[in-house]
Formats: C-alpha cells, structure tokens, sequence
C-alpha cells in the first residue's frame, strides 16, 4: 500500500492530496468534539492510532513501487467513525514515511487516500451492516475488508499512473489487483482476527470508553 517516494507523476501525487485533505479537515474537526464531549476516550484514541502504525509498518515487498502489509485502520474506524482515522492514519502514514522510509511525503495524499480515507469508510460500513450478527463478526468483517479495500484503491491508483502499454488502465488495474491478492488475502483475514482480540480486550477493560462511544450498543 505504502507507494513510495517520487514513485507517482507529480499531477498524480498532487491530485490525491487534494481529493484526501477535505477528509483529514473534517477528521480534526471530529477528534475535537470527541475529546471535548468525551475526554475519557483519549487513551481509545491513542491505542487506535498505536494499532495501526504498528500494523502498518510490518510491510511485505509486492509489486514494484509498492508494498503489501496490515492497515490496522479498522479499530479505530470501528470505535470512533471514519472521519477521526483520516486524521489518525495520515499521522501514522506521516511518521512512518519519516522515520521508517516507508512510502513518501510526495506520495502521503495518495496513500492517506487509500489506508486512511477509503478503507476507514469501507470498515465502519461494514461494521454497521454486519454488527447485528455479533460484535466478533462485524468487526472482523470490518477491518477485513477495509484492508482489502485499501489494497483495491492503490491498485487503481497505480494502474491511473503507469496503464499497459497493449491493455491501457483495466490491464494495468488486473495485474495489480492480481499480485496484490496473493498476499493481501491472507493478511486482510490475520488483521481481522488481531483486530477482534484486540476489540475484545477493550470490551473488557474499557467497558466504559466504549459505552461512551456507544460502540457496545446493539453488538453484544
């Protein structure tokens, strides 16, 4: 997921920043309410943004350019909406481009997109249409398929960039999408496992937090 350094065609870098930061503002504007009406929720906020630059950071080389690796953004998109993992995954994806030559700061908008916008939407959806049938599913459905469609989002964003010379953009977005599955698949079900230990723990010692958040509501 994490594409890196001056590996995008500058319009390419500069488009996806522009599309990923209306999310990233609103994000600080929801984190700030939260912390207003709820500041007993700090800690939850942390340990969201903790999880995913842990899980993000055990990266495994793919395709050239990139790398395949947990996202971690279904905690936080679970617990406290996808708005504030905008926020939280452009933070993670930042420090790491810092501190650990992981992606890029000319390719953060794009990889912001992609981990820290469309795979929070695509969990907190999920976990809203899948809580009914027991907080364990739900939420391992959730960040299952959020990272699966981290993946599915930097493949169309590489395809747009480098499209087959014979085939075009749907070659390009096959070839990607077919080399990233070998590996994402896999580590999009271990992440969803993790992410339901992880959730359960919380359930269990910060029972409060979470009824703050309604998390427990409606997904015993």
């Amino acid at each position: 997921m994490h594409i890196m350094e001056g590996y995008l065609p500058p319009i390419h870098a500069l488009a996806w920043t522009v599309a990923a930061a209306p999310f990233v503002v609103t994000g600080v504007r929801r984190i700030g309410r939260i912390v207003e009406d709820h500041p007993e929720t700090k800690l939850l906020l942390a340990t969201s943004g903790a999880f995913a630059f842990v899980l993000s950071a055990l990266k495994i080389p793919s395709v050239t350019g990139s790398c395949s690796h947990p996202t971690g953004v279904g905690l936080g998109a679970v617990l406290f909406g996808p708005n504030v993992m905008a926020v939280l995954g452009s933070i993670v994806l930042l420090f790491q481009a810092l501190l650990l030559a992981h992606g890029g700061i000319t390719t953060l908008g794009a990889n912001a997109f992609s981990m820290a916008i469309v795979g929070p939407w695509v969990a907190w959806g999920v976990w809203r249409m899948t809580s009914g049938f027991g907080r364990s599913v739900g939420v391992f459905l959730a960040a299952a398929l959020g990272n699966l469609a981290t993946y599915c989002v930097t493949s169309v964003q590489l395809a747009l960039a480098f499209p087959d010379p014979a085939t075009g953009f749907g070659g390009s977005l096959v070839k990607f999408l077919s080399i990233f599955a070998v590996t994402q698949v896999p580590l999009a079900i271990v992440e969803g496992i993790l992410t339901v230990v992880v959730v359960n723990l919380l359930a269990q010692y910060s029972r409060d937090e979470l009824s703050a958040l309604a998390f427990l509501r409606g997904a015993k």
